[in-house]
């Protein structure tokens, strides 16, 4: 199996970029296993920081449905499924909260569902005009995971979180530049240009410095307290998931992913 986290490192920084652009870099057990593998190699190279990235349109589509119902037609089984996802998903946010360095998205495309964890928990966030944040979690009848309700809250205010979560709204990135979610929206043309010239000014700070602060503001006892609501987030989860109304949901979202992707390919041939 091709590598669905590529670690790259370019003197004295380290670019772990999601690889699974077929399905929108969404997560499943052997992606998120190597992301943390990468993460556990790049923090004991001490470096001056990390890039989070993601190749194709999209950052990462969060869950994979597909993955998911396809083990709906065992509950134990899908139950496994679905605690592996989500234990590991948490694994990776606290590991970029206990990172020794700065972090810093570069937020290509689609951020939904879980995957809005890896970028609530990087420190500097650059868009793209193009990419956005939504939930998804209403519609599909899963619980909220990736610190929707153990991280967002926090950052945009309990009525704000609330609100975008009830109405499954679309962030556009302007709109999280407003809401403190990202500190800079660009063209998608020159994203690399604008984390190299972060990554410049970052190189200029004194090391230490940087990495200390971080460890204050990520403490281990706040750390602790997002761990157990992170836990939360992944009973409500399991919970949830196995749901009659939950597996329906998922083979509706399916029927429609389908149906679009068919469209596209017509519309495709058509112009060929």
């Amino acid at each position: 199996m091709a590598d669905l986290v590529h670690f790259h490192q370019e003197d004295d920084v380290v670019t772990l970029t999601l690889d699974r652009p077929g399905r929108g870099n969404a997560l499943v057990p052997e992606l998120l296993a190597e992301l943390r593998g990468g993460l556990a190699r790049a923090a004991g190279q001490t470096p001056a920081a990390l890039v989070l990235a993601g190749k194709g349109r999209a950052f990462s589509a969060g869950g994979d449905v597909a993955a998911f119902h396809g083990h709906a037609g065992n509950r134990d089984e899908l139950l496994r499924y679905a605690a592996e996802v989500v234990g590991e998903l948490n694994g990776a946010i606290l590991d970029l909260l206990a990172f020794p360095a700065p972090v810093l998205a570069a937020v290509n495309g689609a951020v939904t569902g879980g995957s809005t964890g890896l970028v609530l928990a990087s420190d500097i966030v650059v868009m793209s005009e193009r990419a956005f944040l939504q939930p998804y979690y209403g519609e599909m009848g899963f619980a909220p995971d990736g610190g929707w309700t153990a991280l967002m809250p926090e950052r945009i205010g309990a009525a704000r979180a609330l609100e975008v979560q009830y109405l499954n709204a679309r962030l556009s990135a302007p709109a999280c530049l407003d809401l403190g979610l990202a500190g800079a929206v660009c063209a998608p043309e020159v994203l690399a240009a604008a984390v190299a010239e972060r990554l410049a000014t970052l190189r200029r700070m004194d090391r230490e410095t940087l990495r200390t602060t971080r460890a204050h503001v990520w403490n281990g006892e706040r750390r602790t307290r997002i761990a157990a609501a992170l836990e939360e987030e992944r009973q409500a989860f399991l919970r949830l998931v196995v749901r009659p109304e939950t597996l329906a949901r998922m083979k509706t979202f399916l029927g429609r992913e389908s149906a679009a992707g068919s469209a596209d390919k017509a519309q495709t041939q058509q112009q060929v």
